[in-house]
């Protein structure tokens, strides 16, 4: 129990015992009205079997302690209710800023292994449904065992034999969830396949929207968004059809405690071997015993469901984080030695052997999949190197702590994500700590102040989901602000004005040659004319690196090389005819 736990409240099991506490309270309270109520049947009982008038001062103070219970009742529902919404809320976003903290610092590798719209599900939808259970489920659950518990207890002193015909019913209604067990886990794991599977779809179908605007491919034509939302409704059918039936048969189970209660007392009652007043208490306790334990039944596939939920969240949270705890105090020399890399079982690097000295330009060349990109992640410790190891400073990357590594590395990629947030908020993610005058500089050594001031707010001016407001130069050069205010020694560069115009591109190249000035840069080239005076260039081919040197070395002695060169400069002379 203690396991399944903290298992749902992804390990904060402690928050919720105070909501426990309260939801036992709740439960016990509501029975006070029951033996209030059994005091004034036993007064009119009493009253009839001795032939005398009722005691109405008897009644009144009943009536009384009925009125201030009533108010007590609300207060403890209240304070229960308050303690369970707040231990739910507390719980799922402490689960999901340590579920986000933790995806953080996982390799890139397993992410991208994952579907796009499961981990969607699993901070939106699976944590809605732990939050449900904990404030709910759980707190109701466990104060219906511990009320069934001192009730039975209670029970036993006054007639063991009418607390069995109470409790006979419990044994069987259990073991009818259980039987149901495996269908609960085997149905809800399929509408939460179902439920990935159409959030994914969906995502595919808004990004990929533009493309289905230009091929005039409709909504009802895109079957795979389709054909997932059936299924989804297919399953949430099974679920709520198959299970509805299956909880609904045992609580009539658990309820027929109750006629086996009055079936016993009458038995006993007509023997002489009972007195009525005990039959009436135990009559008066089945009518409530079963409402804690009934509502529990009703919630308990929806418990089950956020089970697998939090299984889900569990699974990874206990996924081994990129880890290290060496620091660098100055990054010198990158080295691969004989590395090798492979993603997803594919081949991708092939025994790279590549030293890139300090404060040099190294440029990185070569057909589309040969692998440069890998080798700049690698860099960045996105993925683990297979074989073979990566050094910096002498010190093997994997046992550099990874917050100390990317200190020192500041990435300038042509895809740039900015933040649905301000300019100088989005500049300021280069350096936390940065002032406004800092950032100011920042923006004017990348080259972008000018248009930053042009726009209605300034620096306060909102960019939108991804940068949406801003063209593909100005979010560029927005990105190489963030790299000169962190002012990393070390400067990936995936060549940033590959896809640019001539003005765009002028301004990034003029941002970029400030930027790397006395830095280590590593640059994906695309365009060759760009890296003629590069100190060091590799050139790879299917994952190996099959010559390296100087530009003039290079194309005096690599065929591929002098093959690429010469392509680009008859692409420069290509026009229509």
């Amino acid at each position: 129990m203690r396991k399944k736990l903290e298992i749902l409240t992804s390990g904060f099991s402690n928050i919720i015992r105070s909501s426990v506490i309260w939801a036992t309270l709740d439960a016990a309270c509501r029975m006070v009205p029951s033996i209030i109520a059994f005091y004034g049947i036993l007064e009119l009982f009493e009253a009839f079997r001795n032939e005398r008038r009722l005691d109405l001062n008897r009644f009144a103070i009943l009536a009384v302690c009925s009125v201030i219970w009533f108010l007590v009742q609300m207060i403890v529902s209240a304070f229960a209710y308050d303690k369970a919404y707040l231990a739910a809320y507390d719980v799922s976003a402490k689960g999901r800023i340590a579920l986000a903290d933790h995806l953080r610092k996982l390799p890139l590798g397993y992410l991208e292994k994952r579907n796009p719209g499961d981990l969607t599900t699993m901070v939106l939808g699976d944590y809605a449904y732990v939050e449900t259970a904990i404030s709910h489920i759980v707190p109701q659950g466990i104060a219906a065992f511990i009320v069934l518990v001192i009730t039975g207890l209670g029970l036993m002193f006054l007639d063991w034999r009418m607390t069995v015909s109470l409790y006979a019913m419990l044994p069987l209604t259990i073991l009818c969830v259980k039987l149901s067990n495996r269908l609960m886990v085997k149905l809800g794991g399929n509408h939460v396949a179902a439920k990935v599977a159409s959030t994914s779809r969906l995502q595919e179908y808004l990004f990929g929207i533009k493309d289905i605007k230009a091929y005039s491919l409709g909504g009802t034509k895109f079957s795979n968004l389709d054909n997932a939302f059936n299924h989804l409704r297919k399953e949430s059918i099974k679920l709520e059809g198959i299970l509805g039936p299956v909880v609904m048969t045992a609580i009539s189970v658990l309820k027929m405690g109750f006629s086996l209660v009055v079936f016993t007392g009458s038995y006993f009652l007509i023997g002489g071997k009972m007195d009525v007043v005990i039959f009436l208490v135990f009559i008066v306790v089945a009518t409530r015993v079963y409402d804690p334990f009934t509502l529990l039944l009703m919630n308990y596939t929806e418990m089950k469901y956020a089970m697998i939920s939090a299984e889900r969240i569990m699974e990874i949270r206990q996924q081994d984080p990129v880890t290290g705890s060496f620091r660098v105090d100055n990054a010198a020399f990158i080295e691969f030695k004989d590395v090798k890399f492979s993603y997803q079982d594919t081949p991708t690097l092939d025994g790279i052997n590549l030293t890139i000295k300090p404060q040099s330009l190294t440029a990185l060349v070569g057909p589309s999949g040969s692998g440069k990109s890998t080798i700049v992640k690698l860099i960045a410790r996105f993925y683990e190197v297979d074989e073979g190891q990566i050094t910096l400073s002498g010190l093997n990357l994997q046992n550099i702590d990874p917050e100390d590594l990317y200190a020192h590395i500041s990435m300038v990629f042509q895809d740039v994500y900015l933040f649905n947030d301000t300019i100088i908020n989005n500049i300021r993610i280069g350096n936390q700590g940065a002032s406004d005058h800092e950032i100011y500089e920042a923006a004017k050594k990348a080259q972008c102040h000018d248009f930053i001031m042009a726009l209605p707010n300034g620096y306060e001016t909102k960019v939108g989901e991804g940068g949406s407001t801003l063209s593909g130069g100005e979010k560029q050069r927005l990105s190489i602000a963030r790299a000169f205010l962190k002012n990393a020694e070390i400067i990936l560069l995936d060549e940033a004005t590959a896809s640019l115009d001539l003005e765009n591109e002028a301004a990034v190249q003029r941002a970029i040659g400030m930027l790397v000035q006395e830095k280590t840069v590593i640059v994906i080239a695309h365009r060759l004319n760009t890296i003629m005076h590069a100190d060091h260039i590799a050139v790879l081919q299917e994952g190996r690196i099959v010559s390296q040197g100087t530009h003039e070395f290079l194309y005096e002695s690599c065929e591929l090389y002098h093959h690429l060169v010469d392509m680009q400069n008859e692409a420069k002379q290509w026009k229509f005819q």
